[in-house]
């Protein structure tokens, strides 16, 4: 019998995995929905709902590898990288959801979470104040006016599976709908950065690295409090806090 690898579990989702079955178990059912909807809308491969039956979520094992931990060197190759630049590319330019997703929030949005992030983080002495006051500085390069694009939401590096050079699936789409394309560019290449020329090359359209790198600060201070209630270290190696570092 095949055992159970408990893949991420915390207070709002788990994923167990038995065998070549991912079980997803979600506290908000409307996550699960949109993650249904999403894959089966998106024009790049996805996971095979096995079955769907709320508040548990079948998949099939994607082939191949992720492309890379947040952390750890990425060993795919280059290939590989704009490989997953075209798909994330098909993705955008695919007609949009109907509904906004985690990265389509709106400017005064993000500037009210970014104020209470950024104050969260210094009163509770998680991060020296000049480190995320500058790094809010870079951030707000981010905050401009987009075209909504079909976003991923959630587009870690660990989401994307390859097989030599072929993007064999994406997974993990609660947090997709329609938002800012530079958002999934920016996940994508947190704490590899050295990846993004390759990630372009693939990608083909004429993009703001500038708009990218504050993508980084942004999304790094939006998340910290989340991943150290939720049991996380974003103070490990190479991750979240070594990413606001490398912004200076």
């Amino acid at each position: 019998m095949d055992e159970v690898e408990v893949v991420v579990a915390h207070s709002e989702r788990a994923t167990l995995r038995i065998g070549d079955v991912f079980l997803k178990v979600d506290a908000d059912r409307a996550r699960l929905d949109i993650e249904v909807e999403a894959m089966a809308l998106a024009p790049v491969p996805t996971p095979e709902v096995l079955w769907y039956k709320p508040p548990a979520l079948a998949l099939a094992a994607i082939p191949g590898t992720a492309l890379g931990r947040l952390g750890e060197p990425s060993t795919a190759s280059p290939a590989a990288w704009a490989a997953a630049g075209a798909a994330i590319r098909r993705l955008h330019d695919a007609p949009s959801p109907p509904w906004t997703g985690r990265a389509g929030l709106s400017i005064e949005e993000l500037v009210a979470e970014l104020d209470y992030e950024c104050e969260w983080l210094v009163t509770n002495d998680v991060l020296p104040a000049d480190l995320v006051t500058r790094n809010r500085r870079i951030a707000e390069a981010a905050l401009r006016p987009w075209t909504p694009a079909f976003t991923h939401g959630d587009l870690r590096i660990a989401h994307v599976f390859v097989d030599g050079d072929e993007v064999t699936g994406i997974i993990d789409w609660s947090e997709a709908g329609r938002g800012d394309a530079l958002f999934d560019l920016a996940t994508l290449t947190l704490g590899h950065r050295e990846r993004l020329g390759d990630l372009l090359a693939g990608y083909g359209a004429d993009v703001d690295r500038d708009v990218i790198r504050a993508w980084w600060s942004l999304r790094v201070l939006l998340v910290l409090r989340w991943l150290i209630e939720h049991g996380f270290d974003p103070f490990a190696p190479g991750c979240e806090v070594d990413v606001l570092r490398s912004q200076l």
